[in-house]
């Protein structure tokens, strides 16, 4: 199935040097916000339900990637769509997974820990997953040659903005617990108001651009959402986990860190139209989908209904 090729590749979404600065920085406090309301004691569950908790990473970090390849070799988009895609599979979950997940009834504890598991293995295997999968199907490894993308640099970048503000927001939570509980309910907002100002500020500098594609990327993000939310789903029956870990998992799958991805295209591939367009949406059109799905969970008949699964 052979998608129309459009000029999409030829709309370029680039930030100067302070801007890029600016949007690093909101990225850093988002995580920074979401850390403080961390505790060592979300990573220590790992020690207590290990099954669930490898189950969410593995999902994440392994099966989405795979599923993301094989869906771009089926629907062989635009070169620099496929690498978004791929891109967004690579990322850590969403920053409102947790909230979403408490919204549909599932385990919030889980949850947490798979948000403090995820950042941290995503500085690495974010740059390792984009440069796996990327590089095996010939159309994008053809975009990853010609960047010529240090994967020590996005390793570095990753790290920046994700481990080292989710280890100062823990270490402020573990020390000084006061200025975590009057810090975190302001970084909670004001960080993903910042973050999202900055992208949307993005956007509609080239939205005659966007516009112009949205109709194109539409059905290729909601598939690839629809996947994402399916392959935890799926996942986690497959496995027998109570229907609360299922929830969970079906969520941090189909909940990714696009905005994440939207930085790293704005760094290293100087916001190559494709991958921004697939990216943005995406950052979109999970919240739609995870609200729906979360909200559809955690209605009273539904609750009643699905009581008695395991």
């Amino acid at each position: 199935m052979i998608l129309p090729q459009p000029a999409v590749d030829q709309v370029n979404i680039a930030f100067d040097s302070n801007q890029l600065w600016t949007l690093n920085l909101a990225l850093a406090l988002v995580m920074f916000g979401i850390s403080l309301e961390l505790r060592v004691a979300d990573f220590n569950r790992l020690m207590k339900a290990p099954k669930a908790v490898f189950a969410g990473l593995v999902s994440q970090f392994l099966l989405l990637p795979v599923l993301t390849f094989l869906l771009v070799v089926w629907l062989e988009p635009q070169p620099s769509m496929a690498l978004g895609m791929i891109l967004v599979a690579s990322c850590p979950g969403g920053n409102v997974s947790n909230f979403m997940t408490q919204l549909a009834g599932g385990n919030t504890a889980l949850s947490v820990s798979l948000t403090a598991f995820a950042t941290l293995l995503a500085v690495t295997l974010t740059p390792l997953n984009l440069e796996l999968w990327g590089g095996w199907y010939g159309p994008t490894a053809g975009i990853l040659q010609a960047v010529d993308v240090n994967f020590l640099e996005m390793v570095r970048l990753v790290a920046l903005l994700l481990g080292l503000p989710l280890l100062l927001g823990m270490a402020i939570r573990r020390y000084r617990p006061r200025w975590a509980d009057r810090l975190s309910p302001f970084f909670r907002v004001a960080s993903l108001l910042f973050f999202g100002g900055l992208v949307v500020f993005a956007l509609w500098k080239d939205r005659d651009a966007f516009q112009a594609y949205v109709g194109l990327v539409f059905g290729i993000v909601v598939l690839h959402n629809a996947l994402a939310l399916l392959t935890g789903y799926g996942w986690g029956r497959a496995l027998k986990l109570p229907l609360a870990d299922v929830k969970t998992l079906t969520l941090e799958t189909g909940i990714q860190n696009s905005g994440l991805g939207l930085l790293l295209i704005f760094t290293f591939f100087n916001g190559l139209g494709g991958m921004a367009v697939v990216a943005a949406f995406w950052g979109i059109w999970h919240l739609v989908s995870g609200l729906l799905i979360a909200w559809l969970w955690g209605l009273p008949a539904t609750r009643k209904q699905t009581a008695g699964m395991p």
